[in-house]
């Protein structure tokens, strides 16, 4: 064992998308700060970050039904949409400031244009989508959306799911083409690049086994350094927790008291991708569905064209799966040794709560390659299986807790920071919109967690993100300017238009 303690200013766990983005925004406000980052994996973002363990999506609030409902009277909440809408535009301005500061060479390698489409089926799901369609056109962040339901124009819009298409169901589908896919796990890449020719240490195949809190009020971090078989002490003022599935573990470990009481549900994930490239030419949008009665919100089905490996691919999905792990390189452990004596009672209620999500896990465990293809005809009613194969999507980890509105043992299903209450440590939890919005949870962890700082650091922060600080939805000429200037730093309006 190596007992000498190594001092940095900043310690990052975990290689992914988070880590990246708030390292590459902590070395933008303070450069002459020292920061490392322990992965205990050999590469960068190859857990919930790679591009074929999470959707891509560039998530928008576009397409995606379940970030709107309905309300008792009948008109549609769309509030959510709009601020995850607004989120990704601040990933978008950051994006667009380190291109246009060359720190971001060739942005085609992690962002394309792609229309945004929602489809459905069946008369009250048409009404749905029209009053939809409707309340979210009347704001400006959704300009350019269409809507159809007219057989004859979906068929230009999406050939590939209305050929040979047989119901006499009323069909119909919005679109809007300033849309993105997102490559993650290319992003993520990229940003470590910049970050190692900042001077920023990455230790690879470098697992953390610890964390406790010294008496100064910094950290010690227990480092497995995975080659040598050595142990490595780490000091550091500030810690963040961006491992995925596996921050809970390492929160837990901190005996922080806001990280008490929070437990984890582990879903996987998998995804059918066709390997016919005349089908793949077909499809050019990513089409989001319903999902099924019954089926999380992360279950939504959705038939996407992605771009990876400079190659264009199509995916459709995800089915969901169960398995104890909190990471797709984890331990069939994981789940049993989550549970904590602060977390048991809360655990136990999640299990109850859930036995209808459970119910419908082991059924999807349980479907055959023929009943996904069951589900994927409802969207390409002439796929064949030959054209489709079977892809293991990485792990989520939903956030199980106590709330006022849903009791004890509720199951989130969004992105949650956990913090110290002296801002000296914070983890990241659950999951989608995750990636899409990582810029916006990283300015809020920066401005939990350096409240001494964020005065001054405010104007830099502003040159990055114009809108900081203001909502695009109510300054519909700022959100145009701001839209059209990062498409244009991205190459989006050079590849595709940006408004219809």
């Amino acid at each position: 064992m190596d007992n000498r303690q190594e001092q940095t200013d900043v310690i990052l766990i975990g290689a992914g998308i988070m880590s990246a983005t708030l390292g590459s925004i902590l070395k933008e406000l303070a450069p002459g700060w020292n920061i490392k980052v322990f992965e205990k994996l050999a590469k960068t973002g190859e857990e919930s970050s790679n591009e074929w363990n999470n959707a891509g999506t560039g998530h928008a609030a576009l397409c995606e039904l379940n970030y709107t409902s309905e309300k008792p009277d009948g008109s549609i909440d769309i509030s959510k949409a709009i601020r995850i809408n607004e989120q990704f535009q601040i990933s978008r301005q950051f994006w667009s400031y380190l291109v246009k500061k060359s720190l971001i060479k060739n942005p085609q390698e992690f962002i394309m244009p792609l229309p945004h489409m929602s489809l459905v089926q069946g008369g009250r799901n048409v009404e749905f989508l029209k009053k939809r369609f409707d309340a979210m056109t009347k704001n400006p962040l959704f300009e350019g959306m269409e809507f159809s339901d007219n057989p004859e124009k979906l068929e230009k819009w999406i050939p590939l799911i209305m050929e040979g298409r047989t119901s006499t169901d009323p069909i119909a589908a919005t679109k809007i083409d300033s849309g993105t896919d997102v490559n993650f796990g290319a992003l993520t890449r990229i940003l470590f690049d910049h970050l190692k020719n900042q001077n920023v240490h990455v230790k690879y195949k470098h697992g953390v086994e610890d964390i406790n809190r010294k008496k100064d009020g910094s950290w010690e971090v227990k480092v497995q350094n995975m080659e040598s078989g050595k142990t490595e002490r780490h000091n550091a003022k500030f810690v963040f927790i961006g491992g995925g599935g596996g921050s809970l573990h390492l929160l837990q470990k901190s005996g922080i008291p806001e990280g008490k009481g929070i437990g984890g549900f582990p879903v996987s994930g998998l995804f059918m991708v066709c390997n016919n490239p005349e089908v793949v030419e077909k499809h050019h949008a990513k089409v989001y569905g319903k999902a099924p009665v019954g089926a999380p919100p992360m279950s939504v089905p959705h038939l996407d064209t992605r771009y990876i490996n400079n190659k264009k691919s199509l995916l459709f999905g995800p089915f969901a799966g169960f398995s104890p792990k909190f990471l797709k390189n984890g331990s069939m452990f994981d789940l049993i040794t989550s549970v904590k004596p602060n977390n048991v009672l809360t655990m136990l209620a999640a299990g109850v709560k859930e036995m209808s999500l459970t119910k419908y896990l082991i059924g999807q465990v349980m479907l055959s390659k023929e009943k996904r293809m069951e589900s994927l005809r409802e969207f390409i009613p002439e796929a064949k299986s030959e054209d489709w194969e079977l892809v293991v999507a990485g792990q989520r980890v939903q956030v199980i807790k106590d709330t006022e509105a849903g009791g004890k043992g509720t199951l989130q299903f969004g992105t949650e920071v956990v913090s110290a209450s002296d801002g000296s440590i914070a983890a990241l939890l659950g999951a989608s919109p995750g990636a899409s919005t990582a810029v916006h949870v990283m300015l809020e962890v920066i401005k939990r967690c350096f409240p001494d700082e964020i005065n001054a650091w405010e104007p830099k922060i502003k040159e990055m993100v114009p809108s900081y600080g203001l909502s695009l939805a109510e300054n519909p000429k700022l959100f145009k300017e701001i839209h059209t200037s990062t498409a244009k730093a991205l190459g989006l309006s050079e590849r595709g238009p940006v408004y219809s």
